[in-house]
């Protein structure tokens, strides 16, 4: 069962443009690049093949959602050692949990992407 993806969607993202319309791809691809490190958006291949982009992107949200959820997991053991104040810690954890939200929601979008781009892909190449 494929994904739907929709700008409607609230897991598309607003700056990728629909499927099928003109220029969406690139503005996917755009949009990847974005999400990973500079150094793999610069990469030939990766611009030629936005899936690839794709691929990388879900690779690399599922490591920093890991690292936040470490983060969070650790906070309340670790951050005291380290002299900050409740308010701080509280602060911090937070801070943890919102970004494991946002992470968590742009790996749906990427989910989203993604498969939309293999589609695309793969209906180009059955032609």
């Amino acid at each position: 069962m494929a994904l739907a993806y929709s700008p409607i969607s609230s897991d598309w993202p607003c700056q990728v443009k629909t499927p099928g319309s003109y220029d969406w791809e690139r503005s996917a691809a755009r949009w990847l690049r974005e999400l990973v490190p500079a150094r793999y958006g610069s990469y030939p291949t990766m611009l030629r093949h936005p899936v690839l982009l794709a691929r990388h992107a879900q690779i690399q949200v599922q490591h920093e959602t890991r690292v936040a959820r470490t983060a969070l997991q650790t906070a309340r053991t670790e951050l005291p050692r380290l002299g900050l104040t409740e308010s701080v810690i509280e602060h911090t954890i937070k801070m943890y949990a919102a970004e494991v939200t946002q992470l968590n929601h742009m790996a749906r979008s990427i989910r989203a992407v993604s498969q939309a781009l293999a589609d695309s892909s793969l209906a180009r190449t059955s032609h």
